[in-house]
């Protein structure tokens, strides 16, 4: 075995050579990251925010909006979109109490008079929803296929409600001002 072992390492010595890198660069020397360049300018909140929600964080989310509202005031866009955050976190009272202040803010914004009956769908309230929804489908001309749902959906609960039949659990539809629609689903 004494005999082999010095052929067996000249046999080695290629391989391991082929297997070193030629390009080698050297490492900096500043084992830390590289800092944060403060002269450029950050992610809008209201859209990471957008993005957050659509991801399913909810808590991230309302971070963001919050924010946002540091940023650009407390708009009828921003108050919809923390109602919808608190939401989805399960806050129903405070999501309601947001979107009432979203509505009285901007009346005519289908968008808001959506989310506004979805949380009062959760809140079982479902006469009222179907009021805002009637009225969010007027304003939209019927163009949105989420908010004729959700108005399908308050129709279907409220007509339940009145022959007290279970009715099984329908997912709604948030929607948000130009970037598309959130899902709500019940858990199970």
């Amino acid at each position: 075995m004494a005999r082999l072992f010095p052929w067996i390492a000249l046999l080695l010595i290629p391989i391991v050579g082929a297997c070193a890198r030629s390009d080698f660069t050297e490492l900096p020397d500043n084992p830390w990251a590289p800092g944060i360049d403060f002269r450029k300018e950050g992610a809008d909140p209201l859209d990471a925010g957008h993005r957050l929600m659509a991801a399913g964080e909810f808590e991230l989310a309302y971070e963001s909006f919050t924010r946002a509202a540091v940023d650009m005031g407390l708009t009828a866009e921003i108050l919809s979109s923390l109602g919808t955050a608190n939401l989805g976190l399960g806050r129903l009272g405070q999501a309601e109490k947001l979107m009432r202040e979203s509505v009285e803010k901007q009346p005519d914004w289908p968008e808001s008079l959506n989310n506004l009956g979805v949380v009062l769908m959760e809140r079982q309230k479902f006469a009222e929803a179907e009021q805002f929804l009637r009225r969010a489908v007027a304003l939209d001309n019927g163009e949105s296929d989420a908010i004729l749902q959700n108005l399908r959906v308050a129709l279907a609960k409220l007509d339940a409600t009145s022959h007290s039949e279970p009715q099984e659990n329908q997912p709604y539809n948030l929607v948000q001002r130009g970037r598309g629609s959130y899902l709500l689903r019940r858990t199970p």
